[in-house]
């Protein structure tokens, strides 16, 4: 994992759990802003989805975190942002070519369908991968409306 980084995490009650193994996980990182859920008491993904997507678009943090059950609710909240490219990754090599391929800045985790000890391995690969830039770049230019 690379040093200096600044993380936004944030997730529903289907992933609290895992928020909080994560967050103690990332003890390497230089910050880590936890947007919440503070419970496993049932909670509207979009309420911490947002804010996790406005800091990393903003520029005040470098990559963000999102866990809900599937995945899927909360990438696609944080696509409505701009500058977001939330990518929902169940296995490391997604979580690679994410990075490397797509210059995702979210990784979204679900927490339903993969184990504790996977969604670490994933996150680690996810914080320590580089954009690959070149042809990707041309790729990624395209995306935004």
């Amino acid at each position: 994992m690379k040093e200096g980084l600044k993380i936004a995490i944030g997730a529903d009650h289907a992933g609290f759990d895992y928020k909080q193994f994560i967050i103690d996980a990332l003890a390497g990182v230089e910050e880590v802003k936890d947007f919440g859920t503070y419970s496993a008491a049932s909670a509207d993904y979009p309420d911490f989805a947002h804010p996790v997507a406005l800091g990393v678009e903003s520029g005040e943090f470098d990559l963000g975190i999102l866990v809900c059950g599937s995945g899927n609710g909360v990438a696609i909240t944080a696509n409505k942002h701009q500058g977001i490219r939330a990518a929902i990754c169940w296995n490391e090599e997604l979580a690679e070519r994410a990075r490397s391929h797509n210059n995702a800045n979210i990784v979204c985790i679900p927490a339903r369908h993969i184990s504790i000890d996977e969604a670490k391995k994933i996150i680690e690969v996810f914080l320590s991968t580089d954009f690959e830039g070149g042809r990707h770049a041309n790729r990624v230019n395209k995306i935004a409306c």
